[in-house]
């Protein structure tokens, strides 16, 4: 076998990770040899690989569907937003410059066509099959000509393009239709069929429906998936905690102590890398909630600042609101904070920025003993170490360098009392570093919470991820999305008209 496909939506956030990294694992348990694919990803969560490259969280976590190791051919292009009209473009794995939309879209896009599709066709030269995500809507005619990531991809490779709906937000056919019938008759000759995502109720009842869409657009349906609380993979761009009440969505375990532990998460403005709470939520008994005003860290048992791709502007967000002081108070008064990364940076003493917000000299909020300088060149690294006793693994994203003055070693920042900071992410995935750690944050918030002794967060994602695949396996027409793959799109599909404007 040799094929691939392209996992398209009607819209951002139809469903198009999940159905990928659910195909994948589908088909990695059919003793198929599959890697994902995402020519170019627009998001503030992303994940080092282990040759120090760069690439979108999303496809890192398909690679785990896949049982294959991440590689910066899976994401060769990430866009990561430092404002509304710019970003720093991430090129296999490496930042290249800022760029702003228009000047993106305006020329750089188109040309790394080229580039993109040398990365898929080595993949396809390796695996005997890539699924590929697209982004967006491959029907956005203003950005059509300079695509690379949905139908210029498709064209590019010919690949099969099967296109998710999210019919929960209502309006799925009209989506259908007008999806294909926005497109080139070069386009549409790609466009295979469709998939329905999380559909409640009597699949009967959509059956002429999707009779009907057959008709006006020659295109088959391939499947209807229901409708499954919380069922995901890590976030691009949303807030969703994932793994909470959705690995365990029918039987979440009660909390093993006799007190839960209130965790809030600062929402400061160009979050990154939110995905770190996602270990914290996954422990029963921990209530994770993020949180934009003071008053809303009183009741707190822990307050995590976490990372961001602006470190100058998350430091002003917090004076503006007020949670600055809130925070000072709490450090000063002894209960527990931990900063990550960009939230690491903002506890320190001073900031040194002539790269990320170009502010120079700008003084951090003084708990740590740390002074921060941005260099040119990006930190990426998988560091291995330990802390409380408890092995540690993690990776750092960071232009910002800390010279740490004082308090005690934790990780590669310090702890004063208990103030923690880190540039580390995923450092609480480490299963027994994370029950160390939250034993000692109760212990200083008086409450009677116990970690459960038993909560592997790899499990857990596995879990996650054979849910999806089980989801593929049950609702999809698993035949023909095989021949699909493997054969590439039906010949003799309709035109449906008017197509793409001139």
């Amino acid at each position: 076998m040799s094929g691939g496909l392209l996992v398209a939506g009607t819209t951002s956030d139809a469903g198009k990770s999940v159905v990928t990294a659910g195909i994948c694992r589908w088909l990695v348990r059919q003793g198929v040899k599959v890697a994902p694919f995402k020519a170019q990803n627009m998001s503030l969560n992303s994940f080092v690989t282990r040759e120090g490259a760069e690439i979108g969280r999303a496809q890192a976590m398909q690679a785990q569907a896949c049982r294959v190791e991440p590689t910066a051919l899976m994401n060769p292009v990430l866009l990561k937003p430092g404002g509304e009209r710019s970003s720093q473009v991430v090129l296999m794995g490496k930042p290249v410059g800022e760029l702003s939309a228009r000047g993106y879209h305006g020329g750089r896009q188109q040309k790394l066509l080229g580039t993109v599709l040398d990365c898929l066709a080595e993949l396809r030269g390796t695996y005997d099959a890539v699924i590929c995500e697209g982004a967006g809507s491959p029907a956005e005619i203003n950005l059509r000509r300079t695509d690379i990531v949905n139908m210029g991809i498709a064209r590019g490779a010919r690949l099969p393009v099967l296109v998710v709906g999210d019919i929960d937000r209502g309006g799925v056919f009209a989506s259908f239709f007008g999806t294909v019938a926005l497109l080139s008759p070069e386009d549409q000759e790609l466009v295979a069929g469709f998939l329905v995502n999380k559909f409640r109720g009597d699949v009967s009842l959509l059956e002429p429906g999707l009779d009907m869409l057959h008709g006006l657009t020659g295109r088959h349906t391939y499947g209807v998936l229901p409708f499954r609380h919380g069922l995901g993979i890590d976030e691009e761009d949303g807030l969703r905690v994932s793994l909470r009440g959705t690995v365990r969505e029918s039987t979440v375990a009660p909390p093993v102590g006799e007190d839960v532990l209130r965790i809030a998460v600062c929402a400061i403005p160009l979050m990154s890398n939110f995905t770190d709470v996602d270990a914290l939520a996954a422990e029963p008994g921990a209530v994770v909630r993020f949180v934009d005003r003071p008053e809303e860290l009183a009741d707190a048992d822990l307050v995590v600042v976490p990372g961001t791709r602006g470190t100058v502007r998350a430091l002003e967000w917090l004076h503006e609101r007020g949670l600055a002081e809130a925070l000072k108070r709490r450090v000063a008064e002894g209960r527990p904070v931990l900063g990550v990364c960009g939230g690491f940076q903002v506890l320190g003493e001073h900031i040194e920025d002539d790269v990320e917000s170009r502010k120079g000299s700008v003084e951090g909020l003084g708990v740590l003993p740390v002074r921060v300088r941005f260099a040119a060149e990006k930190t990426l690294t998988r560091p291995v170490g330990e802390a409380l006793g408890e092995r540690v693994e993690g990776y750092e994203i960071h232009h910002g360098i800390a010279e740490v003055t004082g308090g005690e070693p934790f990780l590669d920042g310090c702890r004063v009392g208990q103030t923690w900071g880190t540039h580390w992410h995923g450092s609480l995935e480490s299963d027994g570093f994370r029950r160390a750690f939250l034993r000692e944050v109760a212990a200083a918030a008086g409450r009677r919470f116990v970690p459960a002794p038993d909560t592997s967060f790899a499990a857990l994602r596995e879990e996650q991820l054979d849910r999806l695949g089980d989801l593929i396996e049950q609702h999809a027409d698993t035949d023909a999305l095989w021949r699909l793959i493997e054969s590439g799109a039906p010949r003799g599909l309709p035109f449906i008209p008017p197509g793409a404007p001139a």
